[in-house]
């Protein structure tokens, strides 16, 4: 997690970057008065200036500013709960933590303070950087990791879903329930009433009657799914049921998700790995009200590509429209679960930001593939043997760690959104 910025242009910076304007020496008094307070701890409109340099110097996707503000605030969040779990970073850590983000330059921490006073960013604001994601790694292993099992049946699953031969897809059902925070916890209990249905029928008929996507009147039925196209946390959750298992009820932000197996199956194609997916965000005010839905529906009616969003949100404020391309990797989870289902040129518009308040209109522009080097090396018939064997192990622990990373990434995620849903943030 701390590491998913600088690997999108942090070596950039190393190699040399234009230089930026140094920190003003002199700064006024509002720089560090508090814009933001979650759950009462401040944030000041330096710490946001200095985050969002930061990410420029990273070429971290999308605005900085926007991007710098949203970080922050999940900082604060993660740091508030490691501290009330007993976690409290010593220096050794710190240390630690500075020289293996640094590494991935062939920098020291120290060498990464120097180079990054040097474009204006203070030494605590990469350390805050540091202190929050680690900590955050280390509570989450900790309050997660005890759940996490990796069966031989998740890894068989996961040898057939990257295996060269061919791929692998799923046949799902889905249920996505909203919410506000008045009506939070009886959504939280409907879902968990619902997660332990075992038949596919009672599913079926709890996702005509709460589901808020598009296949609600079809029970939530989806489609066969490349196991590729789903996020990567939600991949480890899958291939850890059986057919006709209910997941366990997944935080997103503003809604709740199940998801039931219905079927797995083998394919004779390879499932394509994807480096970068491109979408846009275009956000209506007034959540899942009728008004906005009827505007997304307008929207969608209008628009092909997501070059036609930029007419749509001509002459409103900028904030309204985001566009970029990630890595998989690097998007949320309940957005890389939507853009799953998307074709280029389709919408959704299932999700919610702001406690319910804005609804947003998701749109695919496409998706890059990898490209995997499939030169082989020769080998003599006398160490074949000796190195399958040393292969065979090392792809076992590869593939228990991936699941078991995966499933504790989708806990996290939906441990942070759960504290983002129960915090008081204000934004001044």
């Amino acid at each position: 997690m701390i590491a998913k910025f600088f690997k999108t242009g942090a070596l950039a910076l190393v190699l040399g970057l234009s230089p930026l304007t140094a920190a003003t020496p002199v700064m006024a008094q509002s720089t560090f008065e508090a814009v933001i307070t979650v759950n009462n701890a401040p944030i000041t409109q330096f710490e946001i200036e200095q985050r969002a340099r930061f990410l420029r110097l990273l070429r971290a996707p999308g605005d900085p500013n926007t991007l710098a503000r949203e970080q922050l605030i999940e900082d604060r969040l993660k740091l508030q709960a490691a501290q009330q779990n007993g976690i409290e970073l010593g220096e050794e850590q710190m240390a630690s933590g500075m020289d293996r983000f640094a590494s991935q330059a062939n920098l020291s921490g120290a060498e990464m303070i120097k180079l990054l006073e040097r474009e204006g960013v203070y030494e605590e604001t990469f350390r805050a950087f540091i202190r929050a994601g680690a900590s955050w790694a280390e509570l989450t292993r900790a309050r997660f990791g005890p759940r996490i099992t990796v069966s031989e049946d998740d890894l068989d699953r996961a040898r057939a879903a990257t295996g060269k031969g061919g791929g692998v897809e799923v046949l799902m059902s889905e249920i996505i329930i909203p919410y506000t925070p008045q009506t939070q916890e009886q959504v939280e209990a409907t879902a968990r009433r619902i997660s332990e249905t075992a038949s596919e029928s009672s599913f079926a008929s709890q996702a005509r009657r709460y589901s808020a996507t598009r296949t609600a009147g079809s029970g939530g039925r989806l489609p066969w799914t490349p196991l590729n196209e789903l996020p990567g946390g939600l991949r480890g959750i899958i291939l850890g049921l059986a057919p006709g298992d209910v997941t366990e009820p997944l935080p997103l932000q503003g809604a709740v998700a199940l998801f039931q197996l219905r079927d797995i199956r083998e394919t004779d194609v390879s499932d394509p790995e994807y480096a970068a997916i491109e979408y846009a965000a275009y956000y209506i005010d007034g959540g899942r009200s009728d008004q906005a839905l009827a505007r997304a529906a307008r929207v969608e009616a209008d628009t092909d590509t997501c070059d036609d969003l930029y007419g749509i949100a001509q002459g409103q404020p900028e904030s309204v429209l985001q566009r970029g391309s990630k890595a998989p990797s690097e998007i949320p989870q309940d957005i890389a679960y939507e853009l799953s289902k998307l074709d280029p040129g389709e919408v959704s518009y299932t999700l919610t930001r702001s406690n319910g308040q804005t609804l947003v209109l998701l749109m695919l522009c496409g998706r890059s593939q990898s490209i995997a080097d499939e030169s082989t090396d020769e080998t003599t018939a006398d160490s074949a043997e000796g190195e399958a064997a040393a292969t065979a192990l090392s792809e076992t622990e590869m593939l228990s760690r991936q699941i078991g990373d995966q499933r504790l990434a989708s806990y996290a995620d939906g441990y942070l959104a759960q504290l983002k849903a129960e915090a008081r943030i204000v934004e001044k």
